[in-house]
């Protein structure tokens, strides 16, 4: 894992061609915000977080963000020890995020 600042996990992203975005926040927070062409799986639902992950591409890079920057941080963790190539955490999260915003 590695925590990159805002500025630089969106240019990191940007221009990485086997980057996915993932949204580990609850469906209620989703609702409120979130960033375009995001994938949500809510690190809370415990093991069907892990169950939905294990179906994702490992050689993918994963860009991870949550609404500060902890929930995420786990969610890179668990996705090394799974095996996954690459993840990257969004320091700050969602509330410090200045980029472009969708919601439902």
């Amino acid at each position: 894992m590695k925590e990159l600042s805002q500025d630089e996990w969106q240019k990191k992203a940007k221009s990485d061609d086997k980057a996915v975005l993932l949204d580990v926040r609850t469906e209620e927070e989703v609702d409120e915000g979130y960033i375009p062409n995001s994938k949500n799986i809510d690190i809370y639902k415990g093991q069907e977080f892990v169950d939905e992950v294990d179906k994702l591409d490992r050689d993918k890079h994963y860009y991870i963000y949550c609404r500060s920057g902890k929930r995420s941080s786990q969610a890179c963790t668990l996705l090394d020890q799974m095996g996954f190539a690459e993840t990257y955490n969004l320091a700050g999260g969602f509330s410090e995020w200045e980029g472009e915003k969708e919601t439902n």
